[in-house]
């Protein structure tokens, strides 16, 4: 993908936060330990250092949710890292996105740490960061 179109699907999806800039998908794919995977509908920007792998961002178009786009991009994601040496997968979430927490939690991902008050909300609270991760080496729940 282009960070062009890795932007403009980036602020399709966090219409809430600050999206990021195609300069900084341009950084991000620039270097070796990067992997992005998807295209214009659904993407995932992740980093793969060393045996751990960490979610940077997984977006899907809102026009195009509720295909399995995410849970597919997900485990192409697993399978990607595994390749490349992962043996653990990191991530944050915001703890007020329940579709994406549901997401996670399907696929086996546990809650290993949290940080309060990490994303703030006009007009609202900030809201904390929960911090997961999963074995790659495990089978998400409902696989074997």
């Amino acid at each position: 993908m282009e960070p062009e179109e890795m932007a403009r699907l980036h602020a399709r999806a966090f219409e809430t936060e600050r999206p990021w800039s195609a300069d900084e998908f341009c950084r991000l794919q620039s270097s070796p330990s990067s992997l992005v995977l998807g295209d214009s509908r659904a993407m995932i920007v992740a980093r793969v250092i060393v045996d751990e792998a960490e979610i940077l961002t997984l977006a899907t178009d809102p026009d195009h949710r509720r295909q399995g786009l995410a849970r597919a991009l997900l485990e192409d994601f697993h399978r990607a890292a595994q390749e490349r040496g992962a043996e653990t997968a990191f991530l944050e979430v915001a703890a007020d996105n329940a579709p994406a927490r549901a997401l996670y939690l399907a696929a086996g991902y546990t809650e290993s740490g949290r940080r309060r008050g990490y994303y703030p909300r006009e007009g609202g609270p900030a809201v904390d960061a929960l911090l997961l991760s999963r074995a790659l080496d495990a089978p998400a729940p409902g696989q074997s």
